[in-house]
């Protein structure tokens, strides 16, 4: 197994080739590595199967679907990284240009970073989802994932290497750290002048780590406590299904609301629509339950667990709702500002002016108007797939898609000036 030192000091070697290759021949790669990822969906099953196995008994059912892969999931891997080759070049964009009074002429253009380390866990689909967006942008990724879907990404990575290597790419343009301990993620928070970038996605113990330890620049990405708040105009049959939607349709991903706020004028004819939906009606057709923990306003309406002292800051990644009753969008606004970690918000209503001051007070990545909060996801904004979800306000904010791969550089011609 390579040391991480290795494996850097090659990404840094690719990178000049890697910033300076055309769109022809990076869509060529990206199209070619598709390709191969259908070429090799029975290796890539077969690596998967031992890393669920593995994992089995050390993580909760909801984070083994996450690791699971079947042969649809690789194959909409491989469109996701056919949609990325279809999108516009990000790099060279001229993003201003302008003539000074000597003459001068400025213009400010869109580059790669570089080298991109990114750091996540079990989701071994980020690993064709990070390669393709770096590629396409003319970056160079190294990629550190978790040791519970290892041999799932060095799968994954091999067919990507392959594709570059066949089209005369350095095949180094996608690397993957096999070193899952903690000294491996470590090392590429700490190394200054090889890491242009790095992104963590995962967790908020990983995001916290990076956070805290990183020397190089880091995008804050992932943790999503979401809140769906049913205002007092709201068509309740439409919040009910929008609610489950938000919650139960994939509840181990960021975009997953996790909270819901509930406007106390309605909370006696909502909430025992939403216990029929997302208790009774789903147990009774074998799906998972919701488990729903109420405060004591709801408690006094519905069935559930009693809310705890956490409970409203928690990103639980399951079967579990958080939900509050609320005096009108004020006070709504007032609880997400206390305890959302700024990535996803809805409100649901019929109210206009409603709907404004709660898209114009919420402070997060992505405000929601009458629409589910899963829809916070590269793929459905757009943007082909993504690197990640963006919780921070730099350069990159939401769904980070090609954009955001890259940075600018000021270039200025002359015809002799001088200062």
């Amino acid at each position: 197994m390579e040391t991480t030192t290795a494996v850097l000091e090659r990404a840094v070697a690719a990178k000049s080739a890697v910033m300076r290759a055309d769109d022809a021949l990076k869509n060529k790669a990206l199209c070619l590595a598709a390709d191969f990822l259908i070429r090799d969906t029975e290796k890539i099953l077969q690596a998967n199967a031992t890393d669920v196995e593995k994992a089995r008994s050390t993580i909760s059912e909801v984070m083994l679907d996450r690791l699971t892969l079947t042969a649809e999931r690789i194959a909409a891997m491989a469109d996701a990284v056919r949609a990325v080759a279809q999108l516009p070049d990000p790099v060279g964009r001229t993003i201003e240009k302008m003539t000074r009074p000597d003459g001068l002429e400025i213009s400010k253009v869109s580059v790669p970073f570089g080298v991109i380390g990114i750091i996540f866990e079990s989701r071994p689909n980020v690993t064709s989802d990070a390669a393709a967006l770096t590629l396409k942008s003319g970056n160079v990724c190294v990629l550190r994932g978790g040791k519970e879907s290892i041999c799932s990404n060095m799968a994954i990575a091999a067919a990507f290497r392959d594709a570059l290597q066949t089209v005369g790419l350095p095949e180094n343009a996608v690397n993957l750290i096999e070193d899952t301990s903690r000294e491996s993620a470590n090392e590429l928070m700490t190394a200054v002048g090889k890491v242009d970038l790095l992104i963590p996605r995962g967790g908020a113990g990983l995001i916290r780590a990076c956070v805290e330890n990183a020397k190089v620049p880091c995008i804050q990405t992932g943790t999503g406590i979401c809140h769906v708040y049913v205002e007092s105009t709201a068509d309740l049959t439409r919040a009910v299904d929008i609610i489950e939607n938000a919650k139960a349709s994939r509840p181990s991903v960021c975009n997953a609301a996790e909270v819901c706020l509930v406007d106390r004028k309605i909370a006696d004819a909502f909430l025992p629509m939403l216990y029929d939906r997302l208790v009774t009606e789903r147990k009774n057709a074998g799906k998972p339950s919701v488990e729903l923990r109420l405060d004591e306003a709801a408690q006094k309406i519905i069935a559930g667990t009693p809310a705890g002292e956490n409970d409203f800051d928690t990103e639980f990644l399951d079967y579990i709702l958080a939900v509050k009753t609320v005096d009108g969008v004020e006070e709504a606004v007032r609880h997400i500002a206390a305890h959302s970690t700024g990535h996803s918000e809805s409100i649901l209503t019929k109210d206009p002016a409603a709907a404004d001051y709660f898209t114009a007070s919420v402070d997060s990545a992505a405000v929601y108007v009458n629409a589910s909060t899963r829809f916070t996801d590269g793929g459905e904004f757009g943007l082909g797939c993504e690197i990640g979800i963006s919780t921070q306000k730099m350069h990159a904010r939401g769904p980070m898609g090609l954009r955001e791969m890259t940075t600018y550089k000021y270039i200025v011609r002359g015809n002799g000036q001088i200062r």
